[in-house]
């Protein structure tokens, strides 16, 4: 193995060490507690060794955000492969969905509500992002009426999405008719399919 090889894999090792780090300690106290010193504390190295990885504390976060969209994407195609019909595909992606974002509030927080350099709905958007709206996608496109944006429709479903878990969390929303406001979503999108 090359120096040059070494020295990537070790930079590459130091930078999946600071973003575990960063997640780990905002689910345990939030993204209030993840400051460059502390996570400098936390994984043992100076604080410029954090920067020469990370412009601060926002590029960590997203980077945990795209790290946490390779995840949701990965349960959202689980569940909706597993699903039969197209009702069920859709069910299955809210349920996974909401559940996702009820379960890891402090990387929800980081991959949706917090301001974030990410570049959304762009060209230029990591393929993680992608790949967790397009599971999105593959689930909504099939209950797309003709003439019907299957893009828009999808982004629509998300915001809805979205905004359950968002009003649930934040206790503008009681928790115990969610699955009854998810059926309601999956019904008005679903109507007439099988």
């Amino acid at each position: 193995m090359s120096i040059q090889t070494r020295k990537e894999r070790e930079r590459a090792e130091r930078e999946r060490l600071i973003v575990t780090a960063a997640r780990e300690l905002a689910e345990a106290e939030g993204w209030d507690a993840v400051t460059t010193r502390r996570l400098a504390a936390e994984i043992e190295y100076s604080q410029p060794v954090l920067y020469s990885h990370f412009k601060g504390k926002g590029a960590i976060m997203a980077a945990v955000a795209v790290q946490g969209c390779a995840d949701l994407a990965a349960e959202l195609r689980t569940a909706r492969e597993a699903a039969k019909g197209e009702r069920a595909a859709l069910a299955a992606v809210g349920e996974t969905y909401t559940a996702f974002g009820r379960r890891r509030p402090a990387l929800y927080d980081a991959m949706f509500t917090h301001a974030s350099e990410l570049p959304f709905a762009t060209p230029e958007a990591p393929a993680p992002l992608k790949e967790a709206f397009g599971e999105l996608a593959s689930a909504v496109e099939p209950i797309a009426a003709e003439g019907e944006d299957p893009g828009l429709l999808t982004e629509t479903f998300w915001a809805g999405l979205h905004g359950l878990v968002t009003l649930m969390r934040s206790g503008r929303l009681p928790e115990g008719a969610h699955e009854q406001r998810l059926a309601l979503l999956i019904g008005h999108f679903t109507a007439g399919r099988a």
